[in-house]
């Protein structure tokens, strides 16, 4: 089952909840942003930028135009069910925010290693968003970059 499936926190409320952990954690300047593809959670801490991306469903995906069972769903329910998926969405990056800064706080991992693939870079991508299609590419082409640099082209 999906995490808070059945919620009725709306996304403003969650954005608000965030905003509230991220605080209490020693996060600085916030921002929130939503379009119909998706919302935005930004926020800075210990010297880095960070943001998280959701993508919200397409009304006319699958998930929404139908029930789990197969049935078509009517105009009103495809709009309530896009709805549910986006109050969903935000509470899920609520869960996996607060989870990432829990484990740092523990001492389980590094804020840098936990927050590595939201963190943006000076060009606005983050890493998640320039390493992907590389690594994707690699495993693609087969090709890898040797892990330790061959010794005969240093001895020539």
């Amino acid at each position: 089952m999906t995490y808070a499936a059945k919620t009725n926190v709306s996304p403003d409320r969650t954005r608000a909840e965030i905003e509230k952990t991220l605080r209490r954690y020693g996060a600085e300047q916030f921002m929130f942003g939503e379009d119909p593809l998706g919302g935005i959670a930004a926020f800075t801490m210990r010297g880095r930028q960070i943001r998280f991306t959701i993508n919200y469903p397409a009304k006319d995906s699958r998930e929404i135009a139908f029930t789990a069972t197969g049935l078509r769903r009517s105009n009103s329910a495809r709009n309530d069910a896009h709805d549910q998926a986006m109050r969903q969405r935000w509470r899920a990056m609520l869960l996996i925010i607060k989870a990432k800064l829990e484990a740092v706080e523990a001492g389980v991992v590094t804020f840098e290693s936990e927050f590595l693939s939201e963190t943006v870079l000076p060009n606005g991508q983050t890493v998640a968003e320039y390493v992907e299609p590389r690594i994707i590419e690699a495993y693609d082409s087969g090709t890898v970059a040797e892990l330790l640099p061959s010794l005969r082209a240093s001895e020539a």
